[in-house]
């Protein structure tokens, strides 16, 4: 990714270049152990392309980093009816306390990151380069 930011209300609350914009859901039952899980797989994950274009590169190793934007609705549940539920996704302070925690892990791993705002009605924009989006969800119990 080239670019991503994300601005509330007319301001810009979180702006990088190179890196990578992470939108971070929060559903019952994950915990502290699951926001640790993803930011160490984050900071450590290979998907920039080295000097022959393969994906072999870390966010560390190409100096990258990461914009945090909580994002309840990717655990919207559409396979019924044409509304989606969101029954899944954790709401308040619990999510907002596992999204900080996935923000301060990832900063432990000594990654820049900005943010947006939990629970704002935010606007994010991004420059891809690829584009390459990954999925990742933990358990952390997965053995990884």
């Amino acid at each position: 990714m080239q670019r991503a930011a994300v601005t509330v209300a007319g301001e810009t609350v979180g702006d990088i270049g190179h890196g990578l914009l992470v939108l971070v859901g929060v559903r019952r039952g994950d915990g502290a152990a699951d926001a640790e899980w993803i930011a160490r797989k984050l900071a450590a994950l290979r998907i920039f392309a080295d000097d022959e274009g393969r994906f072999d590169r870390s966010l560390g190793d190409v100096g990258g980093a990461a914009l945090v934007v909580s994002q309840f609705t990717l655990y919207a549940d559409t396979r019924k009816g044409r509304r989606p539920s969101f029954v899944e996704a954790l709401g308040g302070e619990e999510a907002e306390q596992l999204y900080l925690e996935v923000v301060a892990q990832l900063r432990a791993t000594g990654v820049a990151v900005e943010t947006g705002r939990f629970g704002a009605d935010m606007q994010v924009s991004l420059i891809n380069d690829g584009p390459v989006t990954i999925i990742l969800d933990s358990p952390a119990t997965d053995g990884s």
